[in-house]
């Protein structure tokens, strides 16, 4: 009886201090990494003390199936979803075709954790409407438990100008907004949209105008870290706040983006937790947010998902990274970049992609190799195209041959 009870006191202090795990994520956009290493900014300096800040790529892998536009929604939903362009198939501003058989980080956790609470808050509807997907039949009716956004159809209360200081004061109300909420209702996953620094950048280029929108939005994510610090002084909670952007810009001028060039898939992360070994040797991409937000958040994804996710979780432990797959004579010539020295990779080969049509791929086990030989060559099926998945202990990642489907 009495170890009972000390079991039952250990179980009830257990429970005392367990801690919830929340995020947050902002899209500051258009900022690349060079225009925000050169400015002062105190906020994101804060939460990089804390955590930290890395640079990072958006745009998939350079003249691969994978290359994707680098375009405001197209890196959105990049960072949505853990998935290049072709996969979520969204391929420009105008949101016409999205995949949704690629779930989004608020469909996976909904899905899985369906208690848990989410935001919106954003100058566009598009993000809520089109890529999340809030309602419609393909998302299976997702709904999130409140929105801010669509402040850019306002005309009365955000008259619009042809200097667009609107769109600053609209952000000023995106960023207020999700402060108040956070402070008092701590959402478990938040989405913050923050668009004037891009607006400045295709107007004025690299200038005095797009510093003093890097500024504005410093401060603004200021307000929103001092709601989460808030949070965690006051009630048992843990956060993940992540500060992305979703593309760069042009080297010659600053206005432009959509290329492939190095300052236009240039982009930056900042945290206020440390990250792993993979982020810190590697050069993440925006598709490393989606699994990284949900192994925060303590969501696993379903074997469905994990198996097509581009990215890699930036916090906890990692296998394997940077999948290479070569087809030689009827073998797969396979090797990827190990972070685990202990565990084994599961090579998994299928030489279908019907998950893009909303159906299920069958996958045939070719091998179980040690993590740390890095390397290994599988016979396979004649075939013109492959999808290889490397299943390590900690994280899968994914690799294929031949050309990717097009829309």
């Amino acid at each position: 009886m009495k170890i009972q009870l000390i079991l039952l006191g250990i179980l009830v202090s257990l429970v005392a201090t367990a801690q919830t795990h929340k995020v947050l994520f902002v899209i500051a956009d258009g900022i690349s990494a060079d225009a925000l290493e050169r400015m002062h900014t105190p906020n994101l300096d804060a939460i990089a003390a804390r955590g930290c800040y890395v640079r990072a790529h958006v745009g998939g892998d350079k003249g691969t199936y994978s290359e994707t536009p680098t375009i405001s929604a197209v890196g959105y939903n990049s960072l949505l979803t853990g998935t290049w362009v072709n996969k979520h198939n969204v391929w420009d501003n105008d949101i016409k075709d999205p995949d949704y058989h690629y779930s989004t980080i608020f469909r996976v956790v909904r899905e899985s954790a369906p208690h848990k609470n989410e935001a919106v808050f954003s100058s566009w509807t598009d993000n809520r409407t089109k890529l999340v997907g809030e309602g419609l039949p393909q998302t299976g009716g997702l709904t999130l438990d409140t929105h801010a956004d669509g402040f850019e159809l306002d005309t009365v209360r955000f008259p619009h100008d042809r200097a667009r200081n609107f769109m600053h004061v609209i952000d000023d109300t995106v960023a207020s907004a999700a402060a108040a909420y956070v402070r008092s209702s701590a959402p478990d996953l938040t989405w913050v949209y923050l668009e004037y620094t891009d607006d400045m950048g295709h107007m004025y280029g690299d200038s005095p105008q797009y510093d003093t929108a890097i500024a504005y939005m410093d401060r603004q994510v200021g307000r929103i870290w001092q709601a989460i610090r808030y949070r965690e002084e006051h009630y048992k909670e843990q956060w993940l706040i992540v500060i992305t952007t979703d593309h760069g810009r042009d080297e010659k001028t600053g206005r432009g983006h959509g290329g492939q060039s190095l300052r236009q898939r240039g982009t930056w992360i900042v945290a206020n937790r440390r990250f792993n070994d993979y982020a810190r040797y590697s050069y993440p991409g925006i598709v490393d947010v989606m699994p990284t937000m949900a192994r925060w958040l303590e969501v696993r994804l379903p074997d469905s998902v994990a198996r097509e996710v581009d990215g890699v979780p930036l916090v906890g432990p990692v296998s394997l990274a940077k999948p290479v797959v070569n087809v030689i004579e009827g073998r797969l010539d396979l090797s990827w970049q190990s972070f685990d020295t202990t565990g084994s990779v599961k090579v998994w080969v299928t030489t279908t992609n019907n998950v893009r049509a909303g159906g299920s791929d069958a996958y045939q086990l070719l091998a179980t190799v040690p993590a740390s030989r890095e390397h290994v060559d599988v016979a396979v099926p004649s075939s013109t195209f492959y999808k290889v998945v490397l299943e390590g202990r900690y994280n899968t990642v994914n690799v294929w041959t031949g050309p990717a489907p097009r829309p």
